[in-house]
């Protein structure tokens, strides 16, 4: 939503929940800046009542969609009077139980690193505020106690990642350069994102890719340079259900076909030795690994560097070195 029609229904929204009696649509136009400066004297050709008309019945619609239980009353000076009584427009008590308030404790404590952090503990405080005991609170030990332990954290260090958040939450198009594994350099992408998610440390956006007129998943921390928002809607629909884990999965050998041999430096690839069949000392510097082999591992154990050594299967050995050759000539 453009801030310029968010700040107006804002405006709308208070003056509805404000007045003390119904208002005509002349009050409203003559009492919110907005409406003056496009539709009060001297706004220039096309602004007149008509046009203000429309323009007031999409906002109230809006507002209506958005949950304010907007009145009308007929019969003052002749005119339709509106307004938002705030009896029909509060919310009910807020009512937690132990698990409920664990939840939400230990989700204020995930977004430590990125722009929700704010929002989160603000949240928390309101609710405290209100009376409401929350897990990890002092008066409600009892309450926190199967769940104080945990500190979970997702971390969002990428400088993407709020401008994309931001971008999926408004169904906005981004451009941005983004570099594969396997490339020299970065290309740019037109992308409709659709949502970000997080995996094993990783966090990764699907969209709708324009230019290549397919759904596509991209890296975060393969984004180089600045996400770029561009004007315009979404000209893909939105799926109900979007695989990003099952995408990433298949890139990473998740869906294996086979098994592959390798050497990893020891006190390295982690993540490789989690997924390992089976782990064998060679010598105080290397261990020899068995891991699932199936489509995209070359890609993964690109991101291992110097610490992977491939010894078969003789393709995946061959797919590995020709991407650090690719990269290398970068």
């Amino acid at each position: 939503m453009a801030i310029a029609k968010a700040e107006r229904l804002m405006n709308l929204a208070l003056c509805l929940l404000g007045t003390r009696r119904p208002l005509t649509k002349h009050e409203l136009r003559s009492s919110i800046e907005a409406y003056r400066d496009v539709f009060g004297p001297g706004a220039g050709h096309g602004t007149g009542d008509d046009a203000f008309n429309r323009m007031f019945e999409r906002d109230k619609d809006d507002l209506r969609e958005l949950g304010l239980v907007i009145e009308t009353v007929d019969g003052i000076d002749g005119e339709v009077g509106y307004l938002a009584r705030r009896d029909s427009n509060r919310l009910p008590p807020i009512t937690l139980d132990a698990e409920e308030s664990a939840a939400l404790g230990l989700a204020a404590k995930v977004w430590q690193q990125a722009r929700l952090a704010g929002a989160a503990s603000g949240a928390l405080q309101k609710l405290r505020a209100a009376g409401m005991p929350l897990a990890g609170d002092a008066d409600d030990v009892d309450a926190a106690a199967p769940h104080s332990a945990l500190e979970p954290r997702i971390p969002a260090h990428e400088a993407s990642f709020e401008p994309l958040m931001l971008a999926c939450r408004d169904r906005r198009p981004v451009v941005f350069d983004y570099r594969k594994s396997n490339a020299a350099r970065p290309e740019p992408r037109h992308l409709e994102p659709w949502i970000l998610e997080c995996w094993r440390g990783h966090w990764y956006v699907a969209g709708w890719d324009r230019d290549r007129g397919a759904e596509r998943v991209f890296r975060l921390s393969r984004i180089t340079g600045k996400v770029r928002s561009r004007q315009g809607k979404f000209t893909a629909p939105v799926p109900d259900h979007v695989t990003v884990r099952e995408t990433v999965e298949r890139w990473a050998g998740e869906a294996a076909t086979g098994t592959a041999r390798i050497k990893l430096r020891a006190g390295h690839g982690y993540p490789l030795r989690a997924r390992a069949l089976a782990v064998h000392p060679v010598d105080g510097d290397w261990d020899e690994l068995e891991i699932p082999y199936g489509h995209g591992l070359d890609a993964w154990l690109v991101e291992f560097g110097p610490d992977v050594v491939v010894l078969e299967p003789a393709e995946l050995r061959a797919e590995v070195i020709d991407r650090l050759r690719a990269v290398a000539k970068g």
